[in-house]
Formats: structure tokens, C-alpha cells, sequence
């Protein structure tokens, strides 16, 4: 069924292509393109964009993978401009609005809102101040939208994903093109709710701020299941599954250069050995000179990872010298391996545990965090008497460094998948360290906080970026500077 709505709007979608230029100046009209879509097949569309969250640049960037074909940008943190290609997404939605409302069916409208909240925030996380209310409500011929300010996007994304709850509980039938939960409204109800919690704990900087009111809105739906619910297990995590079908399987599949030049980082590794974490084995494959040696897969000896901040010529003889681990080989021979995960039970665990932890919830973080990490390593596939072995291990407790522990778990349990989350978690918090020592980082050893405007925009709208950045940014457009989210009350 999957396969069938894909490949009903693949066929479909292909004449209506809009390029991939930046969204906000195309918001005018296609006169070529077609005025009426089914609100299913753009819903298939969405999700899959949303939920494909594989990304080696995100894995090069969190200190879990090491290039050594070249010197890499996002490894060495040499980042500059990124792109605005979020608002054709953005546009999407807004489309499904208009056709829920042709073809009254105002779940999709529903779901829309939550769509528009994953894409503004993902666009706001990343640079800042961005266009939101004229870029998606834009008029005809308004090339140039004004941009908002992040607190007001977040605060208008926490209202639309409350008022998406609670809408498909009263609103949630006859979801059609639904490759991700096949119509269930209680499940979409429960992803909404987990990422609801996600964005209120990503603004843990912005506890005092009133108009936010984040704990109060935390407690809300912790305390409320039966108006809230939230993920129950890992069978409601928020994935994208492929199969070994033309246009749907695993973005990695066969891909040439995992082969050959990607390895595991070393601190990374290092984690995973002082751990003794059995899901090293999952990840990574023995050193070739484990492998000659005839060590054993489960001999956490066996592998080794490269620095991801040496020098690129340290890291090829490493690697030449047999001294190295290339990951696991199933994430490019299998063509279903893992789906993608937008959001997972194993994150909202962890989201608990941190928010017990600060107090912001009366619950035991110790039971969220053990529960966070047995469904990680559940979703890795490590066996029951594994699982128990490492929970009762000194090292993995909570302890003293409760928030430390907490994001190394979610660091480890984030391997290949949910985007740049854990980026943006490591930016937040601090941990877990993201190694600079090497001589090989760039950007003066730092690691950046954000990216660069889109030259189009500089070119296109100059007046309202040029506002934006100045508001925001004494030190002007620059890759270390400091967004609103970021900064500490």
C-alpha cells in the first residue's frame, strides 16, 4: 500500500515540479501547474520528505562519522550558506490546506499544521529570524516577506501543534496516503504531542520567559495523558520504512562512497568501548587488521575510529594502515536496513528523563533515561541479557551528571538517524563534546551555532534580511554568532 500511494504520486507530482530554487520567491502561480491535487497524495508526499531523516553531513557534523575522501566542510566546521528549499516544502503544505478545504476533509488541515511547524522550525533552528507569515500566507507578487522574529515563529509553532492534537481527536477520520501510521489519528495525535515536548525542551534557555510559559505548557500534557496522549512504546515511534522497491529503499543503499571512504570517529568509538556498549557492533565493522587478526565481531577491541578533527592526511594513513573502522556494511548493502525516524519513543524517554531532571515534571528521570536507552539498543536489535548487563554498568548510570549522561545516550541513540537533532541538542546543552583538538578543524577550533543566509536573499530581499541580521546579530550574518534560542536568560 505504501509503494502504491508513492508511486501514484510520483507519477502525478512529476508534472508538477518546481524546480529547486529557493520557495520564497516562487510563491506566485505556476500557470503550468495544476490547481487540484488530492490531499492524500501531497500527505504522501510530506511525509516523506519529513521523515527521511538519514544524513551523513549530520553524522560528519556530531562527531559519529569521519570523510576521507577530502576535506569536509561539515566535518571541519568550515560551514557557510545554507538554502531556503524548506519553503517549497512549506508551499506544499500550504496546498494541502487549500484542498482540505475543497474537498472538506479537515484532517489533512489538521495534519498540516504539524507540517508547517516541522518545516518552520527546522528553517528558524538553522539560521534564526526567517519569513514565516508572508513567506506562507504571501499575496501574489510579494518577492520580498518580512521576516520573524524566532521567539514569535516558535510561539505561533507551539500553538499550532496543540490546536493540531486536539483537532484529530475530534476530527481524525478517513486519513488517506497515510504511509507513516495508515490513517490512525490517535498515533498522529501521540507523534504531535512527543514532538510538542521536544520543542518545548529545545527552549530550555527561555524558562523565565512568560509568554512562553514552557514548563506550564510541559506539564500540561505529561499530566494529561487522556487529553495528551504521547508515544507508549517503540511501536508508535514516528518512522519512515523502505523496502527493497525502485524509489523507496534506504537512502544509502549502495552508495559509493560509504564503501570506501567513510569511517566511525574516534571519540565516538572510544564512547561505545569505555561503555562497553553492544551496539558498537551494530554501527561499525572491525579494523582490517582486527579482521586478519581472526578477533572476534564482539571483541570491542576489534574496532577503532579516526579523529574527526586530525588532519585529513593523519586520518588517510590511519586508514591505510588497516587501523581504522568503516561502518557497518548493511547501511549500504541492505536496501530496507532501518527507516527513518522523525521522532522515536527512545528520544521522548530521554526528553522526560531531562525534563524530570530539571524539575520541570514530578517523575523519576532514572526510569525515563533506563527506559530511553533499553528502547534504543531494542530498536538496534541487542539481545534481552545484553540490555540488562549494560543497564546494571557503573559507567551508564545517571548519576551526578545527569544531563551529560542523558545526551550521550540520545547522542548514541541518534547513530544515521533523525537529521541534525542531536546537533541542535549538543548546541543546546553542551554535551556531548564534539572533539576540536585535531589540527585539521577549521573555523579558529569552534563549532558553529548557525548558518549563513541564503545569497539569494541577500540579492532578492536585501532590505528585510539586512533588518533581520541586524536585530539579531551585532557581529553580522557569521556562522558563530548567537540566535535567540540559543542565548541564556
Amino acid at each position: 500500500m505504501k509503494n502504491i500511494y508513492k508511486t501514484l504520486f510520483i507519477t502525478l507530482f512529476s508534472s508538477l515540479s518546481l524546480g529547486s530554487c529557493t520557495g520564497i520567491d516562487d510563491l506566485q502561480d505556476d500557470p503550468n501547474r495544476a490547481l487540484e491535487v488530492p490531499p492524500e497524495l501531497l500527505l504522501t508526499q510530506l511525509e516523506t520528505r519529513a521523515f527521511n531523516t538519514i544524513s551523513l553531513s549530520a553524522a560528519l557534523a556530531t562527531r559519529q562519522l569521519v570523510f576521507t575522501d577530502g576535506v569536509n566542510s561539515d566535518q571541519y566546521y568550515n560551514w557557510q550558506r545554507s538554502g531556503f528549499n524548506a519553503y517549497e516544502d512549506l508551499k506544499q503544505v500550504q496546498q494541502m490546506v487549500l484542498e482540505a478545504e475543497r474537498t472538506e476533509m479537515p484532517a489533512y488541515k489538521s495534519l498540516a499544521r504539524f507540517f508547517r511547524s516541522y518545516f518552520i522550525t527546522g528553517l528558524t533552528r538553522t539560521f534564526g529570524d526567517v519569513p514565516y507569515t508572508e513567506a506562507i500566507l504571501a499575496t501574489e507578487g510579494n518577492f520580498a516577506p518580512a521576516y520573524d522574529t524566532q521567539k514569535d515563529i516558535y510561539l505561533s509553532v507551539l500553538n499550532e501543534l496543540k490546536t493540531a492534537s486536539e483537532e484529530l481527536a475530534e476530527n481524525g477520520d478517513n486519513i488517506r496516503g497515510d504511509v507513516i501510521y495508515t490513517g490512525d489519528a490517535l498515533l498522529w495525535r501521540k507523534l504531535i504531542n512527543s514532538y510538542y515536548l521536544r520543542v518545548l525542551l529545545s527552549l530550555s534557555n527561555k524558562t523565565g520567559d512568560a509568554d512562553l510559559n514552557i514548563v506550564q505548557r510541559f506539564r500540561e500534557v505529561v499530566n494529561n495523558p487522556g487529553t495528551y496522549p504521547v508515544l507508549a512504546s517503540a511501536e508508535d515511534n514516528g518512522v519512515l520504512p523502505f523496502h527493497n522497491i525502485e524509489g523507496n529503499r534506504y537512502p544509502l543503499f549502495q552508495n559509493n562512497g560509504l564503501q570506501t571512504a567513510y569511517y566511525m570517529e574516534k571519540t565516538f568509538v572510544d564512547r561505545l568501548k569505555t561503555l562497553q556498549d553492544p551496539r558498537l557492533f551494530s554501527f561499525a565493522q572491525r579494523t582490517p587488521k582486527a579482521v586478519q587478526q581472526n578477533m572476534e565481531v564482539t571483541d570491542f577491541e576489534a574496532y577503532n575510529g579516526l579523529s574527526g578533527s586530525a588532519p585529513l592526511d593523519e586520518n588517510v594513513d590511519i586508514a591505510g594502515n588497516g587501523d581504522a573502522s568503516m561502518i557497518n556494511e548493511r547501511y549500504y548493502k541492505e536496501a530496507a536496513n532501518e527507516p527513518g525516524i522523525l521522532i522515536s519513543y527512545a528520544e521522548l524517554q530521554f526528553i522526560l528523563a531531562e525534563a524530570a531532571y530539571r524539575g520541570w515534571i514530578s517523575k523519576d528521570a532514572d526510569t525515563f533515561y533506563k527506559n530511553g536507552i533499553k528502547a534504543s539498543m531494542e530498536f538496534y536489535n541487542i539481545a534481552e541479557e545484553d540490555i540488562n548487563t549494560y543497564l546494571e554498568n557503573p559507567a551508564v548510570q545517571l548519576g551526578e551528571n545527569a544531563i551529560e549522561n542523558i545526551l550521550t545516550q540520545k547522542h548514541i541513540a541518534m547513530f544515521m538517524n533523525t537529521g541534525w537533532q542531536i546537533f541542535f541538542e549538543q548546541r543546546r546543552t553542551g554535551y556531548p563534546e564534539f572533539d576540536v583538538s585535531g589540527g585539521g578543524v577549521l573555523n579558529n577550533g569552534r563549532i558553529p551555532k548557525r548558518w549563513m543566509y541564503p545569497a539569494k536573499e541577500l540579492t532578492q530581499n536585501r532590505a528585510n534580511v539586512d533588518a533581520a541580521i541586524e536585530r539579531q546579530f551585532p557581529e553580522g550574518d557569521d556562522i558563530n554568532a548567537e540566535m535567540w534560542l540559543v542565548k541564556k536568560e
